[in-house]
Formats: structure tokens, C-alpha cells, sequence
């Protein structure tokens, strides 16, 4: 037994991890390089660089890229504003993730992490040679005063989210402690990845309000052109601090990366076909198909490529504000679900390039299917009088039809549940018993979601509901947003590879004001089996069963109308570039991209 046990500590030694007890705890204490949420690194603590990258790519040259919409803030913090988008890459993070693993971190500011198995606190090792951009030491007096900003000034999700950290202590110049309130392993990954702030120069700066000029940051790029709102200009700081380190090695190439706005998608394909930005991710199948049919793609000038990939993927949807006085009866929230005909869709304007959306979970062994399992019936069963009774069933999945647009059979159910839920179908007109018409409006800022708006709001009308768009820019949206001011609007749910604790933060109902919690939901099942969640961790099963029983709860409560993804990466850019070999799983991995000066002069010529 004891050899088994002294095998184990070198094991753990050689990768970099080291177990003790706890000081009088009976807790063992980690102390290792690394920290993963679940199972173990990928990277040993003397790994080089991460897999995906060339250590010896070449620094030099500009990328431009382009965004739709408008900035009028540096601080991304701030609880007002539009930020520039690229603004929370101003501050480096105690540690930092890789593209190939789903929430493991590495070194960054922190060199090493220390925790207890309890995950009731965790503890930071600082690099001595961590820098802000103005070349003063990183320390920990800057990480406690991070911390006691974002909890004194931050927007307030911020502060729930941190709520249960019940202190932080410098312990030393380069060493720092959060203390947590109960055992809480998502804490000790959002305490890793906590940008730090230079404490010299926000202590006398309000972190809640919009800043007009670049901030001082710690990150590999500072602002050293910007006209506010239409373009900002970063440069690579050739004296890094960290640019050596095996968690940066091989990335951030670039001497200049500049980002250009513009007031909608169209406008922004059209310069990208002109020059004027250097590399574009396609979201629109259209565009896809028919918008790129110039000389310089034929010539090769234009690279266009697909990437495929199995990621989870997020829950793209037209997402009902359930507090809105139509959408509050999920009998009408099916309803609605009828009658978004995808396969129309899909073969009239996609090109039959995109899948439907089925799941919270999609492209994960935690996607809800068939009837629930005897682990998932556990966790279900003591809710059972505060659930619909079809969650016990077959999981809901959203009907097929021919793809005729004539979706009749739906249109028949579509109408039968909401005669159940007090609306009847009158003069072509579909009205309450108070001869109230169902209306309500559709929240849109972008032009591009109007052409697929469309079809699905013709589709309302044959069942007599008057759905009208209200298209606005990107600030008002997103104040429309903050403030609840919308009825339906087509919105994303983070893709999750895994049930995690931050789900909260889109389904609780203590967010329910929060723009996370897109639907206004307030359920006390979905409350219970977050926190289900937040305990079980540690417990593969169990987390399997509980992600599971949640997707069924979320599906068969229809808070939104699933819409569609892909299932690869559809990228153009001009051929000026190279990349490693190998791309890393879980992303693009624009990063790891380089400048490549004989492509860039045969390009011109």
C-alpha cells in the first residue's frame, strides 16, 4: 500500500501536481501548475507550448478585421455603453485557457495554483516577472484591488457571481488567497480567469462608467489609433512581458491588429470582397453561397475554406420573453414553435447547409433523447406536480415537415393548443375573448436576420397572428435588451460542452433582470436543478443524468424556438497568411496565425 502510495505522489510530481494534507483539515491540498474543471490537464508542467501552435512562428505584419455596429467605450466593465470589441483583451488573467481542452487553465500572471479538494479556497502564485504595460511589477495588492472593484463598481450579475468568495488577502507581495463561503469549484476557474487590473491607474476611476480613451492594461496589445465608434488600431507591445511563456508561446504574431466598423453585414462583405479588411467568418448561408463569386476567390487572392468540427454548439433561437404577458402560457409558446417550418427554410434559404437546433446541450453526451432513464426519473420525480407531464415521456424534438411551406398539420396543432389557452381564429384573426388581437413585435438590429424573420412571421399570419419586426440599431438593442423591452428577439445560449454552474447566470431566477437570463425565466426546477448542478461536479453520473433531466425541463417549457447551426467553420480571407499545421479542437485559432511576407508580396503583384 505504501509503495502504491509513493508511486502516486511521483506520478503526480512528474505532471507537475503535488497533494498535501490540509493544515489540521484532513483536506488534501493541490498545488500544481495547472487547473482543470473536470478529469486532468492535457499539459504537463513543463510543457513548451500548446499543441496547436508554431513556437517558431514570425511576428510582424497587420491583420485587419471588422465588426458590425458601433463603440463608444473602452471599458468593457462598464454597466453602460457599447465596448470597443476587442477591450477585454486590454488586461492579461491570473491564468489562461487553452483552444484544445473545455475550461483547463495554465500559467499566465499566476505561475502556479494551490487549492484544497474541498474547493473552499484557492490560492495564486504570482510570476515575479508579470508587468503592466507601463512596466510597473504585477502584484497581489492589484489583484485584491481587482477583485473589490468589479464587487464595489461591477455590473451586478458580476457581483452575484462572486457573492460566495467571503475574502481575498494578499498574503504576500506575490502571493494571493480567496476564501470562499462554501465548497464551490466554479469559483476557483472564475478567480483564474479574473483579468487584473492596474490598481494605479483605476483607483481614482469609476470602473462603472464608459471610458473614452484606451486604458492602461497588462495584455499583449495596447490602443494607438482609434476614431471612437468607427475603427480602433492595437499594437503589439515588442517587450511582453509574457511572451515567452509556454501559454503564449506561438500566438499573438501579429505587430498590428486593427479592427474596422461597419453599420451592417452587407456593407462589411462588400469592403471585405474590396480589401479593405483581411479576414471574414460567414455566418450568413447566402452570402455563403453566392456572395463571394469574384475574381480575386478564383484567382486565389481569396482563400475560402470550410473547417468542419464537432463542438457543442450554442442555442441560436427566437427567444421569448416570457414575462411579456402573450408568451407567459407554455401552451402558446408551443404554439409558436409549430410553426417555424426549418426544412422551408433550410432548403429555400440555407441551401440546406445547417441543422436544426435540438438541444441545450448539442454535439454533447448531455443532449436529452428518448424517454428519461432511471437516473434522470430520480432527479425528476420529486417535481413531478410542478413539471408539464410530457417531460416523463419521449423528449420533445421540433416537428419536421415537408418543406412545402404549407405546413398544415401544424398549423392544426399550432391552433388546437391555443383554443386551449383562450384564442380563437376569427375573420382571419386570431383574438381573446376580450376581441384582443395576438400581436407583438420581433426585436432585430441586424438587416441579415430580417430575410429569415420573414418567412416565419408570413407563417404566423396564416394562423391569424400579426407578428411586425422592429429593426434597431446595435446600442438601442442592446439598452432594450438591459431593460426587458422586447417580446421576442433572435438571440444565442452559450454552448456548453458540460452542466456547470455558470448556467445560472442564463436560468435562475436569481438573473432573471440580468440580459443573461435572455428569457426572463423563473422556475423553481430549473432553480433546483441548477444547484443540483453546482454540487454534483465531482460526480460524472450524476452530472450526466442531471443534464439530461435539465435539457428535457428546458425543452418541454419552450422559452424559446430553436433555430439552426453548422457544423463547420465557414471562413474566407485574403491569402497573405499562414497558420500551423494542426488547428486546435475547439476553435478557429486565428491567434495562432501568422504574417507571411512572400505570400503578401506575391498577393500584390
Amino acid at each position: 500500500m505504501n509503495r502504491l502510495k509513493y508511486t502516486l505522489v511521483a506520478i503526480l510530481c512528474l505532471l507537475g501536481t503535488m497533494v498535501d494534507a490540509g493544515e489540521g483539515s484532513g483536506v488534501a491540498v493541490v498545488k500544481s501548475h495547472a487547473f482543470a474543471e473536470r478529469g486532468d490537464p492535457k499539459y504537463p508542467a513543463d510543457f513548451e507550448h500548446f499543441d496547436y501552435v508554431n513556437p517558431d512562428a514570425p511576428k510582424g505584419g497587420e491583420l485587419v478585421l471588422a465588426t458590425v455596429g458601433t463603440y463608444d467605450s473602452f471599458n468593457r466593465y462598464a454597466s453602460r455603453g457599447d465596448s470597443e470589441v476587442n477591450s477585454e483583451a486590454f488586461y492579461d488573467s491570473l491564468m489562461t485557457s487553452s483552444d484544445d481542452e473545455i475550461g483547463v487553465y495554465y500559467p499566465l500572471i499566476a505561475s502556479s495554483i494551490e487549492y484544497p479538494e474541498d474547493y473552499t479556497w484557492v490560492t495564486f502564485y504570482l510570476n515575479p516577472n508579470a508587468r503592466h504595460q507601463d512596466g510597473k511589477k504585477i502584484t497581489s495588492a492589484d489583484v485584491v484591488f481587482t477583485f473589490h472593484k468589479f464587487m464595489e463598481e461591477g455590473v451586478a450579475f458580476v457581483k452575484q457571481r462572486y457573492a460566495d468568495v467571503s475574502n481575498v488577502e494578499a498574503v504576500d507581495e506575490l502571493t494571493v488567497k480567496f476564501t470562499f463561503a462554501a465548497s464551490n469549484k466554479e469559483l476557483v476557474s472564475s478567480m483564474a480567469s479574473l483579468p487584473i487590473l492596474p490598481k494605479h491607474y483605476w483607483e481614482s476611476r469609476d470602473f462603472s462608467e464608459p471610458l473614452k480613451e484606451p486604458p492602461l492594461g497588462s495584455g499583449a496589445y495596447r490602443v494607438v489609433d482609434y476614431k471612437l465608434g468607427q475603427s480602433a488600431t492595437y499594437e503589439r507591445i515588442k517587450d511582453y512581458w509574457a511572451q515567452d511563456l509556454p501559454s503564449r508561446k506561438g500566438l499573438l504574431n501579429f505587430d498590428s491588429i486593427r479592427y474596422d466598423y461597419y453599420r451592417d453585414d452587407t456593407v462589411s462583405l462588400e469592403a471585405f470582397k474590396a480589401g479593405e479588411f483581411d479576414f471574414r467568418r460567414e455566418n450568413i448561408a447566402k452570402q455563403w453561397a453566392e456572395g463571394y463569386q469574384v475574381p480575386a476567390v478564383t484567382q486565389g487572392k481569396i482563400v475560402k475554406e470550410e473547417l468542419a468540427h464537432s463542438i457543442p454548439q450554442p442555442m441560436q433561437a427566437f427567444v421569448f420573453n416570457t414575462q411579456f404577458t402573450l408568451f407567459q402560457d407554455r401552451r402558446v409558446r408551443r404554439a409558436l414553435n409549430l410553426m417555424l417550418d426549418f426544412e422551408w427554410l433550410n432548403k429555400n434559404l440555407f441551401y440546406s447547409s445547417y441543422t436544426r437546433n435540438e438541444s441545450y446541450f448539442e454535439n454533447t453526451p448531455y443532449k436529452a433523447g428518448g424517454e428519461p432513464g432511471p437516473a434522470e426519473l430520480e432527479i425528476l420525480k420529486p417535481f413531478r406536480d410542478q413539471l408539464p407531464e410530457e417531460v416523463f415521456g419521449p423528449v420533445w424534438r421540433p416537428q419536421k415537415t415537408d418543406g412545402s411551406g404549407r405546413n398544415r398539420e401544424q398549423m392544426r396543432e399550432a391552433l388546437a393548443l391555443l383554443k386551449q389557452a383562450g384564442w380563437t381564429l376569427k375573420d382571419k384573426k386570431l383574438v381573446n375573448d376580450k376581441g384582443e388581437e395576438f400581436a407583438f413585435e420581433i426585436l432585430l438590429y441586424s438587416p441579415s436576420m430580417e430575410r429569415v424573420t420573414l418567412p416565419f412571421i408570413r407563417s404566423l399570419e396564416r394562423i391569424g397572428i400579426r407578428a411586425d419586426i422592429r429593426m434597431v440599431d446595435s446600442t438601442q438593442y442592446l439598452n432594450r435588451l438591459r431593460s426587458r423591452d422586447f417580446q421576442m428577439t433572435p438571440q444565442g445560449y452559450s454552448a456548453m460542452a458540460y452542466p456547470m454552474p455558470a448556467m445560472e447566470l442564463a436560468w435562475h431566477s436569481d438573473y432573471m433582470d440580468s440580459t443573461y437570463n435572455q428569457a426572463g425565466v423563473s422556475n423553481p426546477v430549473i432553480d433546483a436543478l441548477i444547484e443540483q448542478i453546482r454540487i454534483s461536479q465531482e460526480d460524472d453520473e450524476k452530472l450526466l443524468a442531471l443534464g439530461k433531466a435539465f435539457d428535457r425541463v428546458a425543452l418541454w417549457n419552450f422559452y424559446v424556438i430553436p433555430q439552426w447551426h453548422s457544423e463547420s467553420f465557414r471562413i474566407a480571407y485574403w491569402n497573405k497568411f499562414s497558420r500551423p499545421d494542426k488547428r486546435p479542437k475547439y476553435a478557429i485559432g486565428l491567434d495562432s496565425w501568422w504574417y507571411d511576407s512572400v505570400k503578401a508580396k506575391s498577393l500584390a503583384q
